[in-house]
Parts: C-alpha cells; structure tokens; sequence
C-alpha cells in the first residue's frame, strides 16, 4: 500500500485539502459568512454572535487564519478578523473569493457549502478527482492511476459523487458541471 504522506503531491493539493478540512466545520463556516456581512470582528463579538465559548471562537478564528483565509490586526488590546483579500497566495484567495460570492446577502445556509468542501478533506479524494479529470474514465483506469485499494476507491468515488463532483453514465466516470462558485473553484483547484 501506498504512504500517501510520502507520495509527492502536485503543487497544491496539500494545500486545498487541508483548507477544505477546516472549512469543513458548519461553525467556521458561520464564522465566515458574518464576517462577509460584518468584517473586522473580535473573538467576543464572534462568541457573541453565534452563542460560542470565548476558547472555542478563538480556536475556529485561529485555525481559519491558519490556511490564509482570515487576516487579524491589533488595535490596542483588541485583535479584529476580517477574510482576507480576494489575492491571497494560492488555492486560499481564490475559495475566499467564492465563498464572497456566495455567503453574501442575509443569512444564506452554510449547508450547500459545508457538503461541496467535505467532498475533498482527503487527499485520495484530490487524487481520485485529478485523475477523472485527466481521463481515468472507468473504475480500472481510476485504480490503476491512483493505485488506491479497490475497497478506498469505492469510498472516495462514491463521496465524490453524493457531492455532485464526478458521475457515471454506464460505468463511464466523467467530472460534473458544478453550478455553486465554490464548487467550480474546488473542482478547478482539484483538477490541477
């Protein structure tokens, strides 16, 4: 069996599943869409907002800020967050920008978003849409250009699917058209 965390990844990859694990989270992904709608937020006025603990608004803070999609300053005493710029380096600026796109307006629901960014928190997941995506169109070419065991792969297409990122027509795999912003971002960034 392969070591994934051994295997040199693509540029990127690390980075878009990581950052789909942590926004994989129905909390963080509120976190985000008030600070579209109010920008420069402190941890209290985050806790405030969504009825959190001070440690747990600052732990979903901190780890947004982690993968460049939130920035911080101090002013005094005070630390505000605010999403970072739509030109943050790599995968981060252009998912801010989706979820921009997508979180604004009046409360919109996080759910649609929440299932599309669970549909890539593994990197075989990454790897099993890249190779659809160059062309692995049925189930043996998909094993052989990830060399992932036949029980995973059944796992990591049949997520990829239920999240409207890949289809099959006949046992023919092909990459799906996705509609949301942040989909097409995700599946642009996945098939790198």
């Amino acid at each position: 069996m392969r070591d994934i965390e051994s295997a040199k990844p693509p540029p990127g990859q690390p980075t878009l599943w990581r950052t789909c694990r942590v926004l994989a989270n129905r909390k963080r992904l509120q976190i985000l869409a008030l600070l579209i709608r109010e920008p420069n937020q402190t941890v209290s006025s985050v806790a405030g907002h969504l009825t959190l603990s001070l440690p747990a608004a600052s732990q979903y803070l901190r780890a947004l800020e982690a993968r460049s999609l939130l920035t911080c300053r101090r002013i005094s005493q005070r630390v505000e967050y605010r999403l970072s710029a739509a030109t943050a380096e790599g995968a981060a600026g252009e998912i801010v920008s989706a979820l921009r796109s997508t979180l604004r307006g009046k409360g919109p629901s996080t759910e649609p978003l929440f299932k599309l960014l669970t549909a890539f928190t593994h990197p075989r997941r990454v790897e099993v849409f890249r190779a659809v995506n160059k062309g692995a169109d049925t189930f043996p070419k998909i094993r052989a250009a990830t060399h992932i065991s036949t029980r995973a792969l059944c796992r990591h297409v049949a997520k990829l699917e239920a999240r409207g990122f890949v289809k099959a027509d006949r046992e023919i795999w092909t990459v799906a058209t996705q509609k949301n912003p942040l989909g097409r971002v995700l599946a642009r960034l996945a098939g790198r």
